[in-house]
């Protein structure tokens, strides 16, 4: 796999934010990127999840940087991340 994508899986109006009720990210997912259209994921996370309903994180880690957002390292999924160890 040449490269991921970084999907939300979000939880909807559970947070109160600036703006009024906002989705919560309650898991952040990798999935493998179409070979067709790099920017769009496969059908299924690295987990086995659906992506149909999860939301781009349009991540791009630095080098040396983990491959989901530092903020949000407790939301990571540990099965996506165990997947990517063994690519």
């Amino acid at each position: 796999m040449a490269s991921i994508v970084v999907l939300y899986e979000l939880e909807l109006a559970r947070v109160l934010g600036p703006d009024g009720v906002e989705p919560a990210v309650v898991g952040v997912h990798a999935a493998g990127a179409d070979p067709d259209v790099p920017e769009d994921p496969l059908p299924s996370t690295l987990c086995g999840r659906d992506t149909v309903d999860m939301e781009h994180a349009h991540f791009r880690p630095g080098l040396g940087e983990p491959w989901y957002p530092p903020p949000l390292a407790e939301q990571r999924c540990r099965e996506c991340e165990r997947a990517l160890r063994t690519l």
